[in-house]
């Protein structure tokens, strides 16, 4: 049986959330607290499996009560349960020691499978958030003038020798080009090119 307390000082959110984690069938509410100094003395006389933590409480920061817990109770494992949806939050909420970002709005299910997978050793981060999170971890791609111009030239299926007469430039300079293009856009196919070029609206 996987045990669970819940940090946070909304409630009736708590009541809702210990009735569906003890609905579930391996997983029980062990310890519910309000604020974070109940929390912390609630964990001297029982440790649980997972800390189900919001980062909004009334006497302090659940980002920085992360480390703090992460450091007394290494083999706990913190879900954070939040309202807030900002890359930069959930980025260093999972530096400070969190397994997983739960928002609020997330489903019942999430929540549960959350809890299971931390257990196991996973990080966990709603859907939302992993949407978020890899949107924002894409790299922005620029690329000059002339860069562009010989994508327009490679989506419309030029040599590299015709290229090269049409930019009034050698052909060593046009591979040395491509090679950039490559290093930039991280794919050799032409096919791939074409579809990179045409996602960005370069051509």
């Amino acid at each position: 049986m996987i045990t669970v307390h819940i940090t946070d000082d909304h409630k009736v959110l708590v009541e809702g959330l210990k009735i569906l984690i003890n609905e579930s069938e391996n997983i029980s509410v062990i310890g519910v607290s309000h604020s974070l100094e109940e929390c912390r003395k609630a964990l001297l006389y029982q440790t649980p499996d997972v800390l189900l933590l919001d980062l909004n409480l009334p006497d302090g920061s659940g980002i920085d009560f992360c480390s703090e817990i992460q450091k007394k109770y290494p083999q706990l494992k913190i879900l954070v349960l939040t309202t807030q949806n900002e890359q930069s939050i959930a980025k260093q909420v999972m530096k400070n020691g969190a397994a997983g970002y739960i928002l609020k709005n997330a489903l019942s299910e999430e929540i549960i499978s959350g809890i299971e997978a931390v257990m196991q050793g996973e990080i966990f981060l709603c859907d939302e958030i992993d949407i978020l999170m890899k949107k924002r971890k894409e790299p922005q791609i620029w690329l000059t003038a002339r860069e562009k111009e010989l994508l327009q030239y490679i989506v419309d299926g030029y040599t590299n020798q015709e290229m090269a007469d049409k930019m009034f430039l050698s052909v060593e300079t046009i591979k040395t080009y491509r090679k950039n293009l490559i290093l930039k856009l991280g794919d050799k196919s032409p096919m791939r090119l074409v579809k990179i070029a045409m996602e960005n609206k370069w051509v």
